[in-house]
This record gives C-alpha cells, sequence and structure tokens, in this order.
C-alpha cells in the first residue's frame, strides 16, 4: 500500500515487481482507504470488523429468503460468534471481513436474483478476493446454472461476466509479476499435499472448541428441514435445495484443499471461510420446537466457547508449529488491543527497530541480516535488510530500502527455494544469508560468518537459467517485450524450484 501510496507501483519493493498480497481487491480497497486520506492500518481493522458484520447480516437475510421469509432464530451464526478465531480474523487487518461479505453477499445473490448477470460478476470475484476461493466461484456458478438453465448464449453471457475481471488480472498478474499466483502461494507451495498436518490442522480447530457438539445439532437440524416434504414456507424442498447446498459442497471443498495443502500457520484461519459456507442454509431457522431447541443449545455451547475454551498455546506457538497469532501480537506489542505495531513487549524486534533506523540516518547504502549486528555495504541507495518478520521489516525499512524476507512471501528468491523438510507450514523455506550478499551486497564486503566461497557460487547461480530469467522477470524495466516474455514463462517460472545451498544450486541450475 505504501509503494503504490508512494507512486511505486503495486509492489512490496521498489523495483522488484513482487504480489505480496494474497487478497488482491482487500489491497485495492486498503489504497483507495489511504488515497483519500484515512490510515490504512485503522481502515483495515476497523473495515474488516464492519465488513464481518455486513456479511453476517447477509448470510442472515440469504437464510431467511431460502426458508420462506418466515420469522426465524440464529442457529449457524452463534456457531461463528463462539469461536475466538473469528473475532481475532475479523480485525486483524487480514481480507477476513472482506471474505466474509463476499461469501454471504454472493450466495443472497444466489438465491434471491440467480438470473442476473450482475450476480454472475458477483460470483466470479472468488479468485479476486483470495485466490484459494475460485472454488467457491465455481460451485456458485454451477449451482446458478442448475436454477437458471440457460441458452447457450446465456451460458456465454454469464461465463463471460463472471470470468471478465478476473482473467483480466491474470493476466496483468502474469505479464507484471512473471507469476500466475501470487508469491506467497509459491512460498507456501499451495499446490502440494501434506494430508498429515492438515488433519492435524483441523483437529487443531476441532478439539480445542469441543466444536462437534454444535456440528450435531446443525447437522439434525439440516436434515429435519431436507426431509420436511411439501415444500410450504420454512420447508427446504425442491429447487431450494440447489441454492442449500452449494454452499455446504462448497464448504467441504474449501475444508479437502486447507487440509490438503497442510493447514496453516495462524490458528483457525484457513478453515473459517469453508465453515462460514457451510453453516449458510442454517445460519438462521424458521421458527419452529426443533429449531428454537437447537438454537438454545448452540447458544449454550457458543458462551462456554467463548468465555472459557482456548488453545493450550495461548499467546504462543503450539508444538505443530499453529500460532495464537492475536495472543502473539498482544504479547510482542504489551497491548491487549494492538493496531498499530509497537512490539513495545519485545525487545529482540525494538533492538531490530533502532539497527534499520541507525542504518537509514547514517544515509550509507547498508545491509542488515536479521537483527543479528553484522552490517556490511549494499548494492542499493538506501537500506537492505532481511528479518523473519515480514510486517515489522515492511515498516521499519525506508521506502528507497529494501525489505527482504528469508522465507520469501515477498521475496522472490527465497519463494522458489526449496522447502526444507519437517519445517514449520507456511515458514518452511529459508534462504541462507550467503544468498541476500550475493544477491544484494557488494563483493568486497561480505558479512561477517558468512563462508566468501558460497557467496561466490551462489553469485554465478544468479547469472544463470532460470534464476536469471526469475531475477530479469521481476527486475528488468516492464516494457511491452518483457510483459510478453513473462506471460509466456509463467507457467514455468511458477513452477521452478531450486535447492537453498548456493554449491548445489550453482551445479543444478548453471549445469557445472
Amino acid at each position: 500500500m505504501r509503494q503504490v501510496l508512494a507512486g511505486n507501483g503495486p509492489v512490496f519493493n521498489a523495483g522488484e515487481r513482487v504480489e505480496s498480497s494474497t487478497g488482491t481487491l482487500w489491497q485495492w480497497l486498503l489504497v483507495a482507504a489511504g488515497a483519500v486520506g484515512a490510515d490504512p492500518v485503522s481502515a483495515a481493522v476497523y473495515g474488516g470488523l464492519a465488513l464481518t458484520g455486513a456479511g453476517f447480516a447477509l448470510a442472515g437475510l440469504g437464510a431467511l429468503r431460502l426458508h420462506g421469509g418466515r420469522v426465524a432464530v440464529p442457529l449457524g451464526s452463534p456457531l461463528l460468534l463462539g469461536l475466538p478465531p473469528v473475532w481475532d480474523f475479523a480485525t486483524s487487518g487480514l481480507e477476513t471481513g472482506l471474505l466474509t461479505c463476499w461469501i454471504a453477499g454472493a450466495w443472497l445473490a444466489l438465491v434471491a436474483r440467480p438470473r442476473s448477470l450482475a450476480t454472475s460478476v458477483l460470483l466470479g470475484l472468488g479468485p479476486l478476493v483470495r485466490p484459494d476461493l475460485g472454488l467457491v466461484s465455481v460451485v456458485f456458478l454451477g449451482a446458478q446454472w442448475l436454477l437458471v438453465r440457460p441458452s447457450w448464449r446465456g451460458v456465454l453471457a454469464g461465463a463471460g461476466a463472471a470470468g471478465a475481471l478476473p482473467a483480466a488480472y491474470e493476466v496483468f498478474r502474469a505479464g507484471y509479476y512473471g507469476h500466475l499466483v501470487p508469491l506467497p502461494a509459491v512460498t507456501k507451495e499451495a499446490s502440494g499435499s501434506l494430508w498429515g498436518r492438515g488433519v492435524g490442522y483441523l483437529a487443531d480447530l476441532v478439539l480445542t472448541y469441543a466444536l462437534w457438539v454444535p456440528a450435531m445439532v446443525v447437522v439434525v437440524v439440516a436434515v429435519v428441514l431436507v426431509l420436511v416434504r411439501g415444500g410450504g414456507p420454512g420447508r427446504v424442498a425442491g429447487p431450494a435445495l440447489v441454492p442449500a447446498l452449494a454452499p455446504v459442497v462448497a464448504g467441504v471443498l474449501c475444508w479437502v484443499y486447507v487440509v490438503k495443502v497442510g493447514g496453516d500457520f495462524m490458528h483457525g484461519r484457513m478453515l473459517l471461510p469453508g465453515l462460514l459456507l457451510m453453516l449458510l442454509p442454517v445460519f438462521v431457522v424458521p421458527v419452529s420446537r426443533v429449531g428454537v431447541c437447537a438454537a438454545l443449545a448452540v447458544g449454550a455451547w457458543a458462551v462456554v466457547s467463548a468465555g472459557w475454551l482456548r488453545v493450550p498455546y495461548e499467546g504462543g506457538i503450539g508444538p505443530a508449529g499453529i500460532a495464537d497469532e492475536r495472543g502473539v501480537y498482544v504479547r510482542q506489542n504489551a497491548d491487549p488491543y494492538p493496531v498499530h505495531h509497537t512490539f513495545a513487549g519485545s525487545p529482540y524486534h525494538r533492538r531490530y527497530l533502532r539497527e534499520v533506523r541507525e542504518a537509514a540516518r547514517s544515509g550509507a547504502p547498508r545491509l542488515l541480516f536479521g537483527g543479528s549486528g553484522p552490517r556490511t555495504t549494499a548494492d542499493s541507495p538506501s537500506v537492505t535488510a532481511s528479518y523473519v518478520v515480514l510486517g515489522l521489516n515492511g515498516a521499519a525499512v525506508p521506502l528507497a530500502g529494501a525489505a527482504l524476507d528469508p522465507i520469501g512471501l515477498a521475496h522472490p528468491l527465497a519463494a522458489h527455494s526449496e522447502r526444507i523438510e519437517g519445517g514449520r507450514v507456511g515458514h518452511d523455506k529459508w534462504l541462507p544469508a550467503a544468498w541476500l550478499a550475493a544477491d544484494r551486497g557488494v563483493p568486497a564486503d561480505p558479512p561477517p560468518g558468512t563462508d566468501p566461497a558460497r557467496i561466490d557460487a551462489a553469485r554465478r547461480a544468479l547469472r544463470c537459467g532460470a534464476l536469471a530469467e526469475l531475477r530479469a522477470a521481476t527486475r528488468d524495466p516492464l516494457t511491452p517485450g518483457r510483459f510478453v516474455r513473462n506471460v509466456a514463462g509463467a507457467w514455468e517460472r511458477t513452477a521452478f524450484r531450486f535447492p537453498n545451498d548456493p554449491v548445489v544450486a550453482e551445479r543444478k541450475v548453471c549445469g557445472r
């Protein structure tokens, strides 16, 4: 956001085209907020909360319409409200609020106006909200087709309306960034399979909050609603089964995908969209004896869950590498409700901030490695700093400098390195300092403690084959020819990986 507002384009570091955000629409909404003078950080926190509230309202309206518009009682909504991760990520500054609002709004449009081309446009926005929501778009568009059964002309019109914006952006992404997906998807190997870890990630949410208790209640009510015949008000039957089943199918697919890729390092975060989807048809249910009893049971569970149930690693990182993300930031900022990160509670982070600020004040090019103290001269007009906490680094390093992360969320070299076996999910890549020195440092001034031979090997590897092309795709001036070459090589470039050992990488990439 800061780079866009400063006129450097949608990049993380000036002079290097990297898409570090997976929430395309969210990123541009925050840019718009900053452009009109709002503080983007506050806009992210409070905007996320407002969009979450709007999403809950839209979900309730969709369920009310699905059940014939009768007076209803909440069922799925208190289940979500009883989960602490829902509150945490609604105000985390991430795209969760927009995601909630889009899912609920798209489903309401599917229920209320399936024949509208505007509905097709809305249903197609999933990949721009977050790439994995393309699954939801496909299921919802399939449901729209089942409801409308359009002619071939109607199918083409609907497909064009749904796919125009995502397709246009994908061409821009491939040409501008040289990749088919945002860089974090490369880093986290979003097409890989780590089923065992994924099951553990699912269990981490389900077992912590005894989620099977309200789930059984909800399933019983859903079965009762489906089995009731006659199609009268409050009864889900006949054509209403399509919009009722579509979000459930989409939610199950979302959970299967999350489990397949190994989950995430943030407690519960990646499972929330699928849970919301599966609860949409019963977000509210008609007033009946079964409905009221079920609502009371789920409400009681929600009170217990919200008030007393917490992860055993509260405020930290569990043995499986999953973090209580909000708790970590509360502890690091010494603030129960952090909005702007001060890191007042973390001496290590404060020391790193001082190092970066001192380097920036010196006015000389500097290369910093992870807050460990050694500084060398950088091949850059300002401070170049590598640090594992990307958000802190991005806020600390001047816009004219380069904030790099050895994990690879915003650093192409690290992102394309091979996974470290047994590493933490989402943090299982690590680019050694030799690569950073070779890429950004001055040859006559290597960092202390780093083998010059490894730096030389990395420097030679960076001039060879796919590594040289990766640097050119992200750093060369964006001429029309470069844009076309980026598009043409996007598939191969996205799939490229190299060993993080410079000597081994040189042999592989350069053929030596």
